[in-house]
């Protein structure tokens, strides 16, 4: 016997010990092989279970975060298509030749971009500092 293997004694009741005298009957097989294999594959489903347990909490609140990440970027997307809808519906077109206008409008354009990469260096969300200055009203 190899010093690597340890001696077990086990009871089984009767239906399982027949099951097992069965597969151990054909060729290739044995009860110790066997018995390795199901222990070996019941301790890693335990182990498995552990994990959950132990992760499956923590893994539940990212899963929700994400869900509310992923529901605030689509109100994002909805509202700025809505905004340039309403802003292409109302603001009639530049003439090709309004030279004037384009330069305006390009000069605005980069404030813009300008204005958004400030908010965004300094953390700042003009949503958040809108609602949070807004009066709390039964409205």
């Amino acid at each position: 016997m190899s010093a690597e293997k340890v001696r077990h004694q086990l009871f089984l009741p009767r239906s399982v010990s027949d099951r097992l005298e069965a597969l151990a009957a054909k060729p290739g097989a044995s009860k110790s092989a066997i018995l390795t294999d199901a222990v070996t594959a019941w301790l890693n489903r335990r182990g498995a279970s552990e994990l959950e347990d132990r992760f499956g909490i923590r893994l539940d609140r990212l899963t929700a975060a994400i869900g509310r990440l992923e529901r605030d970027g689509h109100i994002q997307l909805e509202t700025i298509a809505l905004f340039v809808r309403y802003e292409l519906a109302i603001q009639a077109p530049l003439a090709e030749n309004d030279h004037a206008g384009r330069a305006i409008a390009a000069k605005r354009f980069e404030a813009f971009i300008a204005q958004v990469g400030r908010q965004i260096a300094s953390g700042r969300r003009t949503l958040a500092d809108q609602m949070s200055a807004a009066p709390e009203s039964g409205q």
